[in-house]
């Protein structure tokens, strides 16, 4: 039921689009193809008529767009939100172990008599 709403929201958004092409901002739209004043529907008729359509298509739009939100398929249960599956690998995680402190050097010796110490050797 989903596929046929947004099916039906597409036809009308492109149908919505082409009468608002047709329409002249200045009024004369496609009334301006009729120039003769005994025509059927008139030039005034023809932008009512336009008019009239724009405003249908429009609630039409609206109305198909709120009952596809109704009718949307449901999100299954076993699908996790991201949120909770960062929450589980923060709940999760161990803790590193502490850092041992590092070993004391040795102490070196003064030499005696006048000798030379040895460099440490790394």
């Amino acid at each position: 039921m989903y596929t046929v709403f947004s099916i039906i929201i597409i036809l009308v958004c492109i149908l919505l689009t082409l009468v608002v092409l047709i329409q002249n901002p200045k009024g004369g739209g496609i009334a301006a193809n009729f120039a003769s004043p005994n025509q059927i529907m008139g030039a005034k008729r023809s932008s009512d008529v336009i008019e009239k359509a724009t405003w249908i298509l429009a609630v039409v739009l609206i109305v198909f767009s709120l009952a596809s939100n109704f009718v949307r398929p449901s999100v299954s249960v076993e699908m996790d939100a991201p949120e909770s599956r960062i929450k589980d690998q923060i709940e999760n995680t161990t803790a590193p172990a502490p850092l041992a402190a590092p070993a004391p050097a040795p102490a070196q010796t003064a030499p005696a008599n006048g000798e030379v110490a040895p460099a440490p050797a790394n």
